[in-house]
């Protein structure tokens, strides 16, 4: 039985419609991360927002998943590949088992549902990786997503952008209203 060529393509958590989303080729499921013991109930669906013990549940929105085996890994972007991120971009196997922090071995989820409990242990930048295998036929296709995110890392400039945008502004009209011709005193 040959083995089709995998699609690679960076799949991740999409911006479409809903940035929850993810792709896996042609099939979409929903990430939604939860930290009940620092964030109570408060869900993401991206970065994590801080180091702690954590809770990943995917929901399979194509119902072809739920026939398909999938499996689940995580891996320390040891490449600082970041945002960009593509499965081609993480190396060989071996590689990726090197960098591997948690892996959930392939298993079918009739109900369309994946939950998975995990804790970080310290801060950093990490590649999820959900492969989905259609063994059921002949062709055997394996459908990867990459999604990159991030573990308690604040992203300074995304708050610090506005204040900087403000005060460089203020510094240029000071300067333009400074540069400008005062008008002369009228002679008395």
């Amino acid at each position: 039985c040959g083995v089709a060529p995998a699609a690679y393509a960076h799949g991740g958590v999409s911006v479409e419609d809903d940035t929850c989303i993810m792709t896996i080729g042609p099939y979409r499921a929903h990430f939604t991360g939860y930290q009940p013991g620092v964030r109570a109930s408060q869900e993401f669906c991206e970065d994590i927002p801080v180091v702690a013990k954590s809770i990943i549940v995917l929901d399979f929105i194509s119902n072809p998943l739920r026939d398909m085996a999938v499996d689940f890994r995580i891996v320390r972007d040891v490449n600082e590949i970041g945002v960009t991120a593509t499965y081609a971009d993480l190396g060989n196997a071996g590689d990726i088992e090197q960098a591997t922090v948690f892996y959930r071995a392939p298993e079918r989820f009739p109900r369309g549902s994946v939950d998975v409990g995990l804790t970080f242990d310290q801060p950093g930048q990490f590649i999820g990786i959900l492969t989905a295998t259609d063994d059921k036929t002949d062709s055997r296709r394996e459908y990867v997503s990459v999604f990159p995110f991030s573990v308690g890392v604040t992203d300074w400039w995304s708050r610090l952008k506005w204040i900087v945008l403000a005060i460089a502004i203020g510094a240029s009209l000071y300067l333009w209203s400074s540069r400008s011709p005062k008008e002369p005193k009228a002679a008395t």
